[in-house]
């Protein structure tokens, strides 16, 4: 069993054979796909497939990018009731964003407290994008102490890795450490205890070696599981033991 805990199956690269993509998945022995919000409409998309599927998860999440145009005065309505729907398990994606700096690095700062607010409130776990904002991202969730967070598509240092592993904070790694130029992003795979760690494709982005730009699937996810066992050194399907059960105790499935 395997649970892709991170996708984007509402994105318009799956207009086209949505389900046929599902069945591959569920094919691969992927058993659970969490479907992340990464906007309002994207929240919505993403309770709608849960409603759908009965394997399928959906978070409630505003994306950093977004921060710019979300209403400052009332950032939490919508997504406060979407995320009260009864197969949404999680608050993100949310967090910052200072590589492609679409949003203003203070409305992300005061989007991103505001989400954690709302998960500390519905007793939600949280779902972390951070991209060169490793300072901030540390020194607010230490603020906030968010019950369960996860760092998704880890891509930063050595030094953030422990960081985050210290608050007790799950990583979640995806098919580019299958990349030929990836060793940094190996070695965190390496260092990461495998009771810390998540697996996710991040579909339709980051598909692995091989199969680069094309679409990522959550099918691969399996690609990513034996990877992750060849630099561990252990067998895959104790990878996808331990995963699993990081995931099903993450999200309360």
């Amino acid at each position: 069993m395997l649970i892709d805990t991170h996708c984007h199956l509402d994105f318009p690269e799956f207009n086209q054979d949505r389900d046929e993509v599902i069945r591959r998945a569920q094919g691969a022995g992927v058993n659970y796909l969490i479907n992340i919000g990464s906007s309002l409409a994207a929240t919505r998309a993403s309770v709608a497939l849960a409603k759908k599927y009965d394997f399928i998860y959906a978070t409630a999440g505003i994306h950093p990018h977004e921060a710019d145009s979300f209403n400052p005065r009332s950032p939490r309505a919508e997504l406060e009731a979407l995320a009260k729907e009864e197969k949404v398990v999680a608050i993100g994606e949310i967090g910052l964003d200072y590589f492609k700096n679409y949003a203003h690095p203070e409305n992300q700062k005061s989007l991103f407290i505001s989400l954690l607010e709302l998960a500390r409130d519905l007793d939600k776990p949280v779902v972390i994008h951070s991209r060169q904002a490793q300072e901030d991202t540390l020194k607010i969730l230490k603020g906030a102490l968010p019950k369960k967070t996860v760092v998704h598509c880890f891509s930063a240092d050595e030094h953030f890795l422990k960081e985050c592993l210290a608050l007790g904070l799950l990583v979640s790694f995806t098919c580019n450490i299958t990349y030929r130029q990836a060793d940094s992003l190996r070695g965190l795979v390496k260092a990461a205890p495998l009771q810390q760690l998540l697996l996710e494709t991040d579909a339709p982005f980051l598909p692995p070696e091989g199969l680069r730009g094309r679409r990522n699937e959550p099918m691969y996810v399996k690609t990513l599981a034996e990877e992750v066992a060849k630099i561990k050194g252990i067998g895959v399907e104790e990878i996808a033991r331990v995963t699993t059960q990081n995931a099903k105790s993450f999200f309360n499935l």
